[in-house]
């Protein structure tokens, strides 16, 4: 099953795992705001849908009957940008002012609210076992939220173009940041005022959403469409996967069992790549000249990383990062979650 939003409307599609000559079916769809919806996650084990939408509003789905169980119309006073996934009862939403919101489902209200950025969240990701929140933003700086303090721990330094997509790789020790110029900022966990590495050779477009395949290797989509299955110390481009389109590809996901790698981009198109020939077709590049394949795990001390020799400084180091302040849910937000 997978799920694409499209306009104000999001749309549940079926597919075969076995025939993978058949398209998608469209089972399902839900007019679920007055304007676009920029976000979804499955939440509640899979049964519901959460979306979100510059309406400022946040809707729980039904998969099974489209039927709504629950909505926040005020969720944010700006449009909802972003949904990430933290734990089994929480859930995080940003919005294009910057500003972050966790949401409690068994206490059915916000129990977090970080002023965190300048400018719209671009993108989240979760370290459970930290318990910290990570966002970038199009004011060009990453975030670590602490959600067990409420506080705004850390904030990078400002880069010299928009953050636009963050994950968490080598277990933890290294966030990935892709950026509005195509160049992947590395943090090590712990230091993140200023990126340890910059990968230049990726590409010259924008590196709009990436998606973790393992502790060593990632999946980017950018701006001209192409998706690129990259190395992360070593720093490198394993090989492109596909061409979504000419346009930009706004989300990667994978489906339930892996098997399947989808894609959409601004064509409107939800695309279900084979995620095992993909692999088969990264191991063969992998082989040495004597047909050896090089399975060895690279470390952070061994690693020969690309850096940039003359990394820019940004010009936005005037800007003054804003205090993080204890949330309250806004509207009717104590009842958002009440049948979940």
């Amino acid at each position: 099953m997978a799920t694409f939003t499209l306009n104000h409307v999001s749309c549940r599609y079926r597919y075969s795992s076995d025939n993978t000559n058949s398209d998608p079916v469209r089972v399902l769809e839900v007019h679920a705001h007055t304007e676009s919806c920029r976000a979804a996650r499955f939440i509640n084990g899979g049964r519901a849908l959460l979306t979100g939408s510059p309406d400022f509003s946040i809707l729980a789905t039904d998969v099974e009957t489209g039927s709504t169980i629950a909505r926040l119309d005020n969720a944010h006073e700006a449009a909802v940008n972003r949904l990430v996934n933290l734990t089994e009862s929480t859930v995080a939403s940003g919005d294009d002012d910057g500003c972050i919101k966790v949401w409690d489902t068994r206490e059915r209200s916000c129990c977090n609210s970080f002023e965190a950025h300048e400018d719209y969240i671009s993108d989240m990701t979760f370290s459970p076992d930290a318990m910290k929140l990570l966002a970038t933003s199009g004011d060009g700086t990453l975030s670590v939220c602490n959600l067990r303090r409420n506080k705004v721990q850390a904030q990078s330094e400002f880069s010299e173009d928009e953050l636009l997509s963050v994950v968490l790789m080598k277990n933890g020790r290294k966030v990935v940041c892709g950026s509005q110029t195509g160049i992947l900022l590395l943090y090590s966990w712990g230091s993140f005022k200023d990126c340890s590495d910059r990968f230049v050779d990726l590409s010259s477009n924008s590196v709009d959403t990436m998606l973790k395949l393992d502790e060593d290797r990632i999946i980017t989509g950018s701006e001209n469409g192409m998706i690129n299955l990259v190395g992360i110390l070593p720093n490198r481009v394993i090989q492109p996967i596909a061409e979504h389109s000419e346009y930009p590809v706004e989300r990667l996901a994978f489906s339930h069992d892996r098997k399947f790698l989808g894609s959409i981009a601004h064509d409107q198109m939800l695309k279900l790549w084979d995620l095992d020939n993909i692999l088969q077709g990264s191991i063969s590049t992998q082989r040495n000249e004597n047909g050896v394949v090089n399975n060895n795990v690279d470390s952070d001390d061994d690693d020969e990383m690309d850096v940039d020799d003359n990394p820019s400084k940004s010009t936005k180091g005037k800007k003054t990062k804003k205090n993080a302040s204890k949330g309250h849910a806004a509207g009717d937000s104590n009842n958002f979650f009440a049948d979940l």
